[in-house]
């Protein structure tokens, strides 16, 4: 495994306010491909911030190494102030980090939902199943309970009249809602969604959008991967543009998208706006 040394401020350097998020020095390696470059972001509780940039930049790994479903090379990942993954040990005046138990893991990452491009609804279970499924077996609720509660969420996202149909008879927009729902089922306190809209016809695009937008104004706190620039101007608080696994530009959707600083922002957006 490559090895890159980091620096972190002293805690008591740190703003009093704990952001819901904290990315501090991440970097990532597949093999000898270095995809994330020592990456610093922070998202404040409360607000969406939107991922961009061109294929390839580390914007998915980036999501997958906030929920631990990569384990990064070094740098820090806090969520609520909380380092996600590892702890820190003092020994001879270091700080040196050991991973935590699966068990500690799994729970952390029960806090966060996320929503990928493709649903990955299990085929054999109704709308509703799906919703009540991670509930019931990983948190133990209660069916009756979940059943409920999953009612109550397929109703948030437009889907009252579709909680016994399975993933074969709902749209890709449907289905969609559904991992949306699905997520929100857990009680996440932040929601992670990894271009949720990609692989839907172009007519379908707008309903799940507007269970984005829904949840951002509930005050969910959210991470987007999207090329939808009209969704990150309306709905973004925080911009961020990557590529080649850094951060070039990042600010409001207005300062980015109308006066970009960097060349290389400046270039992809005009090729996508």
């Amino acid at each position: 495994m490559q090895t890159v040394p980091t620096q972190e401020a002293p805690a008591a350097d740190r703003k009093s306010a704990v952001p819901k998020v904290e990315i501090t020095g991440l970097h990532k390696f597949f093999g000898e491909l270095h995809v994330l470059r020592g990456v610093n972001l922070t998202v404040e509780p409360g607000s969406v911030t939107v991922l961009v940039g061109p294929s390839g930049s580390g914007k998915s790994t980036l999501l997958r190494c906030i929920n631990e479903l990569e384990q990064i090379d070094a740098g820090r990942v806090r969520v609520d102030g909380e380092l996600m993954g590892m702890r820190e040990v003092v020994r001879n005046g270091r700080v040196r980090l050991h991973a935590l138990p699966d068990r500690v893991r799994a729970a952390q990452r029960a806090r966060i939902g996320m929503v990928f491009q493709r649903f990955n609804l299990f085929p054999h279970m109704t709308a509703l199943g799906n919703v009540m499924e991670a509930p019931v077996h990983v948190r133990k609720v209660p069916k009756t309970q979940a059943r409920q509660r999953g009612i109550e969420l397929l109703e948030r996202v437009g889907l009252a009249d579709r909680v016994d149909h399975y993933p074969a008879q709902l749209s890709g927009g449907q289905q969609q809602r559904v991992a949306i729902a699905r997520a929100l089922a857990m009680d996440p306190e932040l929601m992670l969604f990894d271009e949720p809209t990609s692989a839907l016809d172009p007519e379908l695009v707008g309903e799940v959008l507007a269970v984005m937008k829904d949840l951002a104004r509930s005050g969910m706190t959210m991470v987007v991967v999207t090329h939808e620039m009209g969704f990150a101007r309306e709905v973004g608080d925080q911009l961020v543009f990557m590529d080649g696994g850094v951060v070039c530009e990042s600010g409001s959707p207005a300062q980015v998208l109308d006066a970009p600083q960097a060349q290389r922002t400046r270039a992809f957006l005009s090729s996508v706006l």
